[in-house]
C-alpha cells in the first residue's frame, strides 16, 4: 500500500515540476499566449485605424486638410497665423 502511494507521489511531483511538459511550463506558455492575444487585438485595432486613415487620404479634401493641419501647408494666395498663448510658451 505504501509503495503505491510513494510511486503516485513521485509521479505527481515529476509531472508537475520536473518533466519537460510540466504544469509550470504550461502555465508560463498559457500566460505568454494570453499576452500575445492582447497584443494581437491591439495591433488589429491599429491596423483598422490606419486603414481608415489611408482611406481618408484618398479623398482630396481630407488629404488637403491633413497637410494643412499637420505640416502647416498653405496655398500661394494664403497666409498662416500661428497663435501662441503665454501659458503654452516655455522660456
Amino acid at each position: 500500500m505504501n509503495f503505491y502511494i510513494i510511486i503516485s507521489l513521485i509521479f505527481i511531483i515529476w509531472m508537475l515540476f520536473i518533466d519537460t511538459n510540466s504544469y509550470i511550463f504550461h502555465s508560463k506558455l498559457n500566460s505568454e499566449i494570453e499576452e500575445l492575444k492582447i497584443k494581437k487585438e491591439t495591433l488589429q485595432r491599429e491596423i483598422i485605424k490606419d486603414q481608415k486613415f489611408i482611406d481618408d487620404m484618398k479623398d482630396l479634401d481630407k488629404y488637403e486638410a491633413f497637410a494643412r493641419e499637420k505640416f502647416f501647408m498653405k496655398k500661394d494666395s494664403e497666409e498662416i497665423f500661428i497663435l501662441e498663448f503665454k501659458d503654452s510658451i516655455k522660456n
